[in-house]
């Protein structure tokens, strides 16, 4: 591959932007090297700025889940547009797609529209605060929700313990609110009820991780989590930002369920636009201004650009929802070709639905823990070799892979053949 345009980019960035990305995991810190910089995309392929295409297995991390490009969406956006951009005004199209994610979610009585996943979470941990007027969150290491204050926060070494910030910015004090748990673990849990219940006002965890690979969560752990969460008073809190409208129409929920008292959504619910929301039951959504005392507001929240597109995909999956089928059929033989593929060497596979991601190591991966005793050295390895010969992975070894309804046989076919080719160049190196 022929990178010097996007080198050319890069090093134009860097004198505008810090470290030339808008967001840090784009700067290819994680695997080595430089960032590709996209042109274009249609269906399953990305175009670089050097016009090489890619297949695409981040699908913008996430949103992309009917594929790059779909004219029908891009019309919708379009026949939108010629109406305006934004009024910070009250739009119809709001409330059509509110309506819209009621119908498929059961048990949504409200839905507020933000602008990202990260306000989604801030917003609902106030309002859960607000709600029980206690303190105190369980959140689990390895679980992103954005980068507000509160979920900056990582454990103590070995045991569990107290939160520490994890970056510099974080107050000790807001550290000290935030409580940190294994993930797929009750009694790490359990242990932070024991000392803290008291003052519990929620437990927020991605149902299905996605920022430390996939880790699918244990049914025993996501029930045992709404029993806590009962016996505590203690609002329970399901990030399917990633999740939501990806594995199924109802998200995680319906995948398992399991029924959160309070969701946050964004990715696929924009299309590709940038949008977040947060809704649940009424009796604590009544509690957001301006209903009730816990404010939040956003002057483009709800714009009807997001909305619209946001509106055009769920409407497809709504319709059709035999497209979720057709991603588990899809991520099913991804899923057995990679197994296949890498047999030479040793690795773990985490898959739920259309979400997927490969460790290389042979312990079976169930935490952040877990995740990071994998052969992260390895993975560097795989993701340049893939990117090299044209398939664009997450370029990190702690981030699930999407998969689209645009990916089919040829793209799956191709993609694991260079897996088998990168299997055995790496058990001669060994």
């Amino acid at each position: 591959m022929n990178f010097s345009k996007s080198e050319e980019l890069f090093e134009r960035a860097q004198r505008s932007i810090p470290g030339g990305v808008n967001s840090p995991v784009r700067a290819f810190k994680s695997v080595g090297g430089k960032p590709v910089f996209f042109e274009r995309a249609k269906g399953a392929y990305l175009y670089d700025a050097d016009g090489q295409a890619y297949i695409d297995f981040v699908n913008s991390w996430g949103p992309m889940i009917l594929g790059q490009g779909r004219e029908d969406i891009l019309n919708a956006v379009q026949d939108r547009m010629s109406k305006g951009l934004t009024f910070g005004a009250p739009t119809a199209i709001e409330i059509e797609l509110a309506e819209l994610i009621k119908s498929m979610v059961p048990g949504l009585d409200l839905i507020r529209m933000v602008n990202s996943g990260t306000e989604a979470c801030m917003s609902a941990i106030r309002l859960a605060r607000g709600y029980t007027g206690k303190s105190k969150i369980i959140k689990f290491a390895g679980c992103y929700h954005g980068h507000a204050d509160s979920f900056l926060i990582k454990a103590g070494s070995g045991a569990v313990t107290l939160g520490t910030p994890d970056s510099p910015g974080v107050t000790p004090g807001t550290a000290a609110d935030t409580l940190i748990a294994e993930y797929n673990n009750l009694e790490s849990v359990r242990k932070q009820v024991e000392d803290h219940g008291s003052d519990l006002a929620a437990i927020i965890l991605e149902p299905v991780a996605g920022n430390m690979g996939c880790i699918p969560p244990s049914k025993e752990f996501l029930q045992g989590l709404r029993e806590i969460a009962d016996q505590q008073g203690a609002v329970l809190i399901f990030d399917e930002v990633m999740t939501g409208f990806r594995l199924a129409k109802g998200g995680a929920q319906e995948a398992y369920g399991i029924q959160a008292d309070l969701v946050t959504y964004g990715k696929v619910i924009g299309g590709g636009m940038p949008v977040g929301a947060f809704g649940g039951k009424r009796e604590i959504m009544e509690k957001i201004s301006p209903l009730g005392p816990v404010y939040q507001a956003g002057t483009l929240s709800g714009n009807p650009l997001a909305m619209a597109c946001g509106l055009a995909t769920l409407g497809i999956l709504n319709e059709q929802p035999e497209i979720y089928q057709k991603l588990e059929n899809t991520g099913a033989k991804l899923e057995s070709g990679l197994r296949e593929a890498l047999e030479p060497l040793e690795f773990t596979i985490n898959r739920k639905g259309s979400m997927i991601s490969v460790h290389f190591g042979s312990h079976s991966v169930l935490d952040f823990d877990s995740a990071a005793k994998a052969n992260n050295d390895r993975f560097k390895r795989f993701f340049h070799f893939m990117l090299n010969h044209g398939v664009y992975l997450p370029p990190s070894a702690f981030e699930t892979w999407f998969i689209s309804e645009a990916i089919g046989e040829n793209e799956i076919q191709k993609t694991l053949d260079l897996v088998g080719e990168f299997a055995r160049l790496e058990t001669a190196i060994a």
